[in-house]
């Protein structure tokens, strides 16, 4: 099964949540860059904005003055109304295009800053988060935040512009009316108030149930061939149903709580326009009061016009607390991953002098300890073999090296420096590593070779050829330029084992590291890679996590492990000849393909 575990469900609290405008300060960095834009996405929604008056305007005079009295010539009117029109238009062209500009750039540098400091975080992130989840922010929450959210921004200013210049036409045209249109607004401000807490709330939950349902998706094709094997395709079909369920009920949910915004607002609307005919009916009537149908039917059709914006302004809060909940997931990624902590010190290369000090690893307070007490010195150019059953210690005692995890207690040393205080750059450049487990990427083959490093083809075909690939390599059909597929799924086990040792010369670092290299290979595989590792190793400080023999047999050192502690350790010939627990090991061969220890493998 997967070792990643789902997103934990961040405990309850009563702490009140930041206010909208404290949300959107957070984002200031990445959609504040482009001033300017925002400016021109402003001045340009303003002036669609104060086109709205100029419609219901047109009337007054017309109705007024009567269509028989009127002397305007007749080309005048497509003109003005075809001009009108044509302004607007050309404004929510600028405006949208600003729009995107805005949404666009602030998208890629918040991904790209997410996805730095996901490849820079400290492990212990993806231990508390899937990768489903961590994919699922850095890719598409961003992008659906961002656009929602910004869309919404100008939706809320445009609507906003438009609102204050009916307002302000209508207060021009009968201030007595406008200020009865005034009433509802309490109300509306307190239902959006109310519905946007809720929609927020349910948000955060949606979010919640989707990363639990892709956990499900991502754990059963990782672990396809148990859940066959063990026949429970059933039975997990039954556990992605559930979330299923529970991420329906709250998208449903969520649709009644938007949903419930427009006929409240039109239900508030409705009842500002019935005081507004009786009013305006009953000012009529009165002598003097200066009354015409022009002027009654401009206010009307504006007022009118208002409940677009308002309905729209309504509607809004839906949008802003989506695109806020999923951006601040983001940010929250920023915030919550800290760097791996590292030092200073840095060399060219390493003698490859190795030391751990009173070691000892816990993974849980109650458990036994993976390392416990660890004393070991390993020379430059010294190939030591780390032996013993399963879940001995052995792929912890190395995950050190590269600090995939750090002692709970003691210190590990490279040529006498602590780990500690290395420069991780610099530390991680001194290891190559060969495993079982191989992982390439989606990319060409020379790519995968000189991971990390600037591509020198010659260089490149120097160590396939030292690894045994050359040949294989040759017969490919873009040769070195050939894409790999997901995980090298082109190349069997053993042309996959080659290839990660071609890239272990490529790196030419002076420790390596073999954990089970040559673990489930057949015959001819296995004399290939060997072959290849023997000229990897030549020179270099080597550390192998044995289940085979014949890789055994060419240690210098053999180390035996049991339950976290060294037991027993010397040349292989010696440890014979001792009979004790190596010389059991070897006669029953009770560590030969075996699982790796319980450790977070290494990849």
């Amino acid at each position: 099964m997967s070792t990643l575990h789902p997103t934990p469900t961040p405990p309850s609290g009563t702490a009140p949540q930041p206010g909208i405008a404290q949300r959107l300060l957070r984002l200031k960095p990445y959609f504040w860059r482009q001033r300017s834009v925002w400016a021109l996405a402003i001045g340009a929604t303003l002036v669609a904005a104060l086109t709205e008056p100029l419609i219901p305007a047109l009337f007054q005079p017309l109705l007024d003055n009567g269509f028989a009295e009127n002397n305007l010539p007749l080309w005048s009117i497509p003109l003005v109304v075809i001009g009108l029109f044509s302004l607007r238009g050309l404004a929510h062209f600028v405006a949208q295009y600003a729009l995107a500009r805005v949404t666009n750039d602030g998208m890629e540098k918040l991904r790209s800053d997410l996805f730095a400091k996901l490849v820079r975080a400290d492990l212990s992130l993806f231990s508390r988060q899937s990768a489903s989840a961590l994919s699922n922010t850095v890719v598409y929450e961003v992008q659906i935040g961002a656009s929602q959210l910004v869309s919404a921004l100008i939706g809320l200013t445009r609507d906003g512009f438009t609102l204050l210049a009916l307002i302000g036409y209508l207060m021009w045209l009968n201030w007595q009316l406008t200020l009865v249109v005034f009433t509802v607004a309490p109300g509306l401000s307190w239902i959006m108030k109310v519905l946007s807490r809720r929609l927020y709330g349910l948000t955060k939950e949606s979010q919640k149930a989707t990363d639990d349902l892709a956990y499900v998706v991502e754990e059963n094709v990782l672990a396809h061939r148990m859940v066959r094997l063990h026949g429970a395709q059933e039975q997990q079909i039954g556990r992605f149903n559930a979330l299923g369920q529970r991420l329906r009920r709250l998208a449903l949910k969520s649709t009644a709580a938007s949903a419930a915004m427009t006929p409240l607002t039109q239900i508030m609307a409705a009842v500002a326009l019935s005081l507004v005919l009786v009013i305006a009916l009953m000012q009529s009537r009165e002598p003097g009061s200066g009354a015409t149908v022009g002027g009654f039917v401009a206010f009307i059709t504006a007022m009118l016009m208002l409940i677009a914006p308002i309905k729209r302004l309504a509607d809004v809060a839906n949008p802003i607390t989506r695109g806020l909940a999923a951006l601040e997931r983001g940010l929250a990624l920023m915030h919550d991953a800290p760097e791996e902590s590292q030092g200073e010190h840095r060399v060219k290369r390493a003698s490859g002098a190795l030391e751990w000090q009173d070691v000892s690893v816990q993974f849980s307070p109650d458990g036994e300890p993976a390392l416990a007490q660890i004393n070991l010195s390993v020379q430059p150019g010294e190939t030591v073999a780390l032996v013993g059953t399963s879940g001995a210690g052995k792929t912890t005692l190395i995950q050190l090296l590269p600090r995939f995890l750090n002692p709970s207690s003691g210190q590990v040393l490279l040529d006498g420096v602590p780990l500690a205080q290395w420069q991780l750059g610099s530390l991680r450049q001194q290891l190559a590593m060969v495993s079982q487990d191989v992982v390439m990427l989606n990319d060409s083959l020379t790519i995968n070779v000189s991971l990390g490093d600037t591509p020198d083809r010659a260089k490149v075909q120097q160590c396939l050829q030292a690894a045994n690939l050359w040949a294989h390599v040759q017969t490919l059909p873009q040769g070195m330029d050939t894409l790999l597929g997901h995980n090298a799924n082109q190349l069997s086990g053993g042309q996959r084992q080659r290839l990660a040792i071609a890239r272990a010369l490529y790196k030419d670092a002076p420790i390596l590291i073999l954990d089970e290299a040559t673990s489930a290979l057949d015959n001819e595989s296995e004399r290939l890679v060997q072959d290849a590792l023997q000229k990897l190793m030549q020179g270099r400080t080597t550390l192998i996590v044995a289940h085979r023999l014949s890789t055994v047999e060419h240690a210098d050192r053999v180390i035996v492990m049991e339950r976290g502690r060294i037991v027993e350790q010397g040349a292989p010939a010696e440890l014979l000849a001792r009979g004790g627990a190596y010389a059991r090991l070897h006669h029953r061969g009770e560590w030969a393909n075996e699982a790796p220890d319980k450790a977070r493998p290494l990849t």
